[in-house]
């Protein structure tokens, strides 16, 4: 990607402190209180907070389809056993996703990511999971590699067919792994659309066991793993991805204290997903003070689905991180720079201003991170720039 030379001056760092940036051949080159400006194009901050564009590390962005009706029968009194009977849930979305192209997936799907990058956001992890086949699941991925061409932003991919059964597997869930999971991640793999692994643990979706065959094939690919763990009950999940080193652990409402104490001492990030969290209506709360008192990072995003978060608003997820589990405005900074960095092994790239990571700046029309986790459907950015280039 070509990118000019940029100096930014006049900036205001999230610690009050004010700096310079000097942007070169897409990357920070140097930073401080003054930096050289020859052959730079200059940007003059006006003292306003610059951050590093930020990064939505956990999303199920591309999917067909929505699921209002389900929203509204919710609100009606329906259970989720009900709605499942009357054929919604996963499987309504695996139908309208099998139904689709992928032309169909990336038009559906742009607007949602344009939503997060009007925010600041300038790496977006993108999962399958609501194909359920082979041919469907592959799909949701190309589309999201397509999207990183349409888009100047990061994408990087997740495998989840390891997400629900489909009704064709209700009584065969080994042949779904077998047939599915794992031969479709094979595929996946060799065409170049997977960046990590990724499954549902859960007693509605996979046990521990299933999904230490669906990690050991990943491994063996030379393939990450993360895990959604310990959203509605205790499983094992949390303790299994740290066990394998795995990027991260998500939701986590259900998580202990030696589940955090596991995943600190492994690196596995702990990524908060509040958007779920209030619209399932859940009482038990992720342990926030464990995880601090371990010493975890935590990460925190938007979830983006059809059923159970349909919010593409990151600057909200923080402010819900905040308002419904006490996140600190720092750590909500934090968890949507430098730890969803670490949640996607980027941390050696993006999510921080340090000279050599990539040039990828939001510039913010406020003095303070309070001043973006405080407000509600306020957007403050001003400009972005994604690998050095003003976009």
């Amino acid at each position: 990607m070509h990118s000019e030379t940029w100096v930014l001056t006049n900036a205001r760092l999230a610690d009050g402190a004010m700096a310079e940036l000097r942007l070169e051949a897409g990357r920070i080159a140097s930073i401080g209180a003054s930096v050289p400006q020859q052959g730079a194009r200059l940007h003059d901050c006006g003292g306003r907070l610059l951050t590093p564009a930020l990064i939505d590390c956990h999303t199920h962005l591309v999917y067909a389809g929505n699921r209002a009706r389900e929203f509204e029968m919710r609100l009606n009194g329906a259970s989720y056993a009900e709605i499942a009977a009357a054929g919604g849930g996963i499987v309504s979305t695996m139908r309208a996703v099998r139904e689709a192209s992928v032309e169909d997936l990336v038009a559906g799907s742009l607007p949602r990511l344009d939503a997060l990058l009007a925010e600041g956001v300038g790496t977006v992890e993108i999962k399958s999971g609501y194909g359920l086949s082979v041919e469907a699941e592959l799909n949701m991925l190309r589309a999201a590699r397509a999207l990183a061409r349409l888009r100047k932003v990061r994408i990087r991919t997740t495998w989840l067919a390891a997400h629900a059964l489909p009704p064709e597997y209700r009584h065969d869930r080994a042949g779904y792994i077998d047939n599915v999971v794992l031969a479709g991640l094979e595929v996946a793999h060799a065409e170049g659309l997977v960046d990590a692994v990724d499954g549902f643990c859960e007693h509605l979706a996979f046990t521990p066991a299933e999904i230490a065959r669906v990690f050991d094939r990943a491994q063996a690919l030379g393939l990450p793993v993360k895990l959604h763990a310990e959203q509605l009950s205790h499983q094992g999940g949390a303790a299994l991805v740290a066990a394998r080193g795995g990027l991260s652990a998500d939701h986590l409402e259900h998580a202990t204290e030696a589940d955090a104490q596991a995943m600190a001492a492994a690196g596995t990030v702990a990524v908060i997903l509040p958007g779920a969290f209030y619209m399932l209506r859940e009482t038990q709360l992720p342990p926030i003070a464990a995880f601090r008192a371990a010493g975890c990072s935590m990460a925190v995003s938007t979830d983006a689905n059809p059923g159970t978060s349909p919010m593409t608003s990151l600057l909200m997820a923080m402010n819900m991180a905040a308002v419904l589990f006490g996140l600190t405005v720092a750590e909500c900074l934090a968890g949507t720079t430098g730890a969803a960095a670490k949640a996607l092994g980027l941390q050696g790239e993006t999510g921080a201003l340090v000279p050599g990571l990539s040039a990828d700046l939001a510039l913010w029309d406020v003095e303070t991170p309070a001043e973006l986790v405080n407000p509600i459907g306020f957007n403050p950015l001003r400009k972005r720039w994604f690998k050095g280039e003003m976009v």
